[in-house]
């Protein structure tokens, strides 16, 4: 009997683990359930970025800061400071762009111009954490929940030309986006990281 117990013992330690281990699709929905409830609740988003792109040919990264700013459902602002004032504003369909060497800014038309709206739809839907459109257009895998960081592969045909995968890395309490990679086939990246982030506070009308 008592040799009985003891296997009865061995055998259900040795099962434990197992059985606690969450099955990691079952993890990704529940993270990203908490991700997009947590941001739910965010109206206006204010943060200092810095950007850092490591070319692989010429082993050099190159370092430029600037400001965004996002306001929910559809306005936001990409704003380079250094090296050179340059960004671009968004307010619903229409926005401008500007870059220092340029003179005055040019408005458009984000129907009509195709790249800014890729890069509109990217920036909207992480600030507002869109999981509806970003299943949509990412095989995504759970990398870390302490912070969370997920994998995304892109899932439209052709994509995988230019982007190889997006690795997202989010703040402590899972509100927003801190750490943005973008790795490029070719062995080139671009890491833009956030800092000093300001959540629904009033933003001037006149940034968008």
């Amino acid at each position: 009997m008592k040799r009985l117990m003891l296997l009865l013992t061995l055998l259900l330690a040795c099962m434990t683990p197992a059985l606690a281990e969450e099955d990691p699709g079952l993890a990704l929905d529940r993270i990203l359930a908490e991700l997009e409830h947590s941001a739910a609740g965010i109206e206006t988003l204010a943060s200092d970025f810095v950007q850092e792109k490591h070319l692989e040919m010429f082993r050099e990264t190159l370092v430029s800061r600037g400001r965004f700013y996002f306001a929910r459902p559809d306005k936001l602002r990409w704003e380079m400071t250094e090296p050179v004032a340059s960004g671009f504003l968004l307010n619903g369909d229409s926005g401008s762009r500007w870059h220092e060497r340029a003179g005055a800014a040019v408005p458009f038309d984000i129907a009509r111009e195709p790249g800014m709206q890729l890069i509109a739809q990217q920036l909207l839907a992480w600030a507002r954490v869109d999981i509806v459109w970003l299943v949509r257009q990412y095989r995504m895998t759970l990398v870390s929940e302490q912070p969370v960081t997920l994998k995304l592969v892109p899932l439209q045909a052709g994509a995988e030309q230019f982007v190889e995968y997006l690795q997202i890395g989010f703040d402590a309490e899972r509100r927003y986006v801190e750490t943005v990679e973008v790795h490029e086939p070719g062995g080139d990246s671009t890491r833009i990281s956030f800092a000093g982030t300001e959540l629904n506070q009033p933003l001037d009308p006149a940034l968008f």
